[in-house]
């Protein structure tokens, strides 16, 4: 079945996602979450990852190999870590590539700054790949993996995974003993005959698409790689189907989100960074130059802003404490921020913004963009232009009439015939103007 984007579920913002555990409700999931450190400690179980990434991407008509093609001018690949890595709870993760790619995954990690992340040679083939994985798990002479009660088995081209669907298929393996992601089937699957005529068709209703991640006991699945035969070596692509087969464990099939699909076509590159820049856009980051609130410019453009544009979280703060509330802030993965520079022309708390954020090395895994404004007429343009790109007139209802650093009365007027978009200041009680 070929992949595609996603499809009605709306993107989430980058990092551990709670969308909810099957009908819970998703703040006490949230609540699960948060102690999932310390349930390592009361009996949940040690969890690893396996990600096979040997392949080719001959599918992907391209000479990289897909898991290293580029998106946003970084490997695809490291998406997909970065997506493993914010689970507090996975220990270790083990990726499998050819030998004449593990320099180019080396420095994919060094540059990247990927944590626990370790590597073995691939197999010719998938299954190959992750035996080759599991294997490392359970050398119990190699001191820096120890051997998980769970193990993930995971695709490097998937970038989209959230926590909390690893979380279900982790907790649906620790009792089930295997699980894994499935999706609704998009087309009907039939099978043709040897002359190239319609034999049958399927119940569409009847099947489902398997997808990824898949958890298992460890032992479960290193048990059934060490007795399968070199035939589903070689040719089998279900990790669920070898634990039925020679682990007679069947497995716990949990539905997934649309978000899982995987990048095979050299089109759902451009589908990925699609994503990654609408998941990226999401929160803005509103820094000021002053500590009073009440009275700065930069609180008025953030209702302003609110009552403008839709699913977009708007935060704000000071400059002085910038250093301070700066810090959640670049741990829930903000990539946008608009410094106003009301006290100074000279910018200098934009560059300080800038130099905190360099430091931060917040850039290296996605875009950041700074919008640093002076004045409320730069301010009031750029909401007029958003407005006449959106064909629609402004709310003015959060105007000031005053401007809070000086005594001359504001008068703005709205229109989207009107010449001249810019606020206007009356000078005294004279009928001039003055832009």
């Amino acid at each position: 079945m070929e992949p595609g984007p996603p499809g009605d579920s709306g993107p989430a913002e980058p990092g551990p996602c709670v969308s909810g555990l099957g009908d819970t409700d998703p703040a006490a999931s949230a609540s699960w979450l948060s102690r999932a450190g310390a349930e390592t400690r009361r009996g949940w179980p040690t969890v690893a990852a396996v990600l096979p990434a040997g392949g080719s991407g001959e599918r992907m008509g391209v000479p990289t190999p897909k898991q290293f093609c580029p998106i946003l001018e970084r490997p695809l690949i490291s998406y997909t870590l970065q997506a493993l890595e914010r689970v507090p709870w996975i220990k270790d993760i083990v990726v499998s590539v050819t030998g004449e790619n593990m320099g180019t995954m080396n420095d994919i990690i060094q540059r990247y700054q990927h944590k626990h992340i370790s590597l073995v040679e691939a197999g010719v083939t998938r299954h190959r790949s992750i035996f080759n994985g599991l294997k490392a798990l359970a050398d119990q002479s190699n001191a820096k993996l120890s051997k998980p009660e769970v193990v993930i088995i995971h695709d490097a081209v998937r970038p989209f995974v959230e926590e909390d669907v690893l979380l279900k298929v982790v907790t649906a393996a620790k009792e089930h003993g295997a699980a894994g992601a499935i999706r609704p089937l998009v087309s009907t699957v039939i099978s043709p005959s040897a002359n190239g005529c319609l034999d049958c068709s399927l119940d569409r209703d009847r099947y489902r698409a398997s997808e990824m991640p898949q958890a298992f006991l460890f032992d479960v699945i290193y048990g059934a790689y060490q007795q399968c035969s070199e035939y589903d070596l070689e040719y089998g692509t279900e990790c669920l189907q070898l634990a039925l087969k020679y682990g007679h464990t069947k497995a716990r099939l949990v539905e997934g989100s649309a978000d899982l699909w995987k990048v095979t076509y050299k089109r759902d590159l451009y589908a990925a960074e699609s994503i990654i820049k609408e998941r990226t856009s999401k929160q803005i980051y509103i820094v000021m130059d002053r500590k009073d609130r009440e009275e700065h410019i930069g609180v008025l453009l953030e209702e302003m802003l609110k009552n403008e544009v839709n699913n977009v979280k708007f935060t704000s703060g000071a400059l002085c404490h910038v250093g301070r509330d700066l810090q959640p802030i670049l741990s829930k993965q903000c990539y946008n921020f608009v410094c106003v520079n009301v006290m100074t022309s000279d910018f200098q708390e934009t560059q300080e913004l800038l130099n905190i954020l360099k430091e931060s090395n917040l850039s290296m895994l996605y875009p950041v963009v700074v919008i640093s404004v002076h004045d409320w007429s730069t301010i009031c343009l750029a909401l007029y232009v958003n407005s006449l790109v959106n064909h629609k007139i402004p709310d003015t209802s959060m105007m000031p009439t005053r401007l809070p650093w000086t005594d001359n009365p504001m008068n703005v007027s709205w229109s989207s015939a009107s010449p001249e978009p810019f606020p206007t200041r009356e000078r005294e009680r004279q009928a001039g103007s003055m832009n």
